[in-house]
């Protein structure tokens, strides 16, 4: 991956994070500063897995690789919430 390909990544990684989101069901708690962080993550792997596919080098628009990540970010958000709805977040919630 080149420099020109990891800046536009790490772009369209805020993006992809936000799509990623939009895609889930209900309301998340996860920040918008992390959803941006997971989706840059996920545009990175994302990208990463379009190339060991061979679908990454294709011409026009990489709607598989777009898909692969924002799946991806859907995921990492979905992880990222479900680590964060712990108690540690809300101790004055008690069940």
């Amino acid at each position: 991956m080149e420099i020109s390909g990891l800046v536009s990544a790490l772009i369209i990684g805020a993006v992809v994070g936000l799509l990623g989101r939009l895609v889930l069901p209900g309301r998340q708690h996860v920040g918008v500063l992390w959803t941006l962080v997971v989706g840059m993550a996920a545009a990175l792997l994302g990208s990463l897995l379009a190339s060991v596919f061979g679908v990454g080098a294709t011409r026009g628009v990489d709607w598989s690789e777009w898909l692969i990540q924002i799946v991806l970010a859907g995921l990492g958000v979905a992880a990222l919430d479900r680590a964060l709805d712990g108690t540690e977040r809300r101790p004055w919630k008690r069940e």
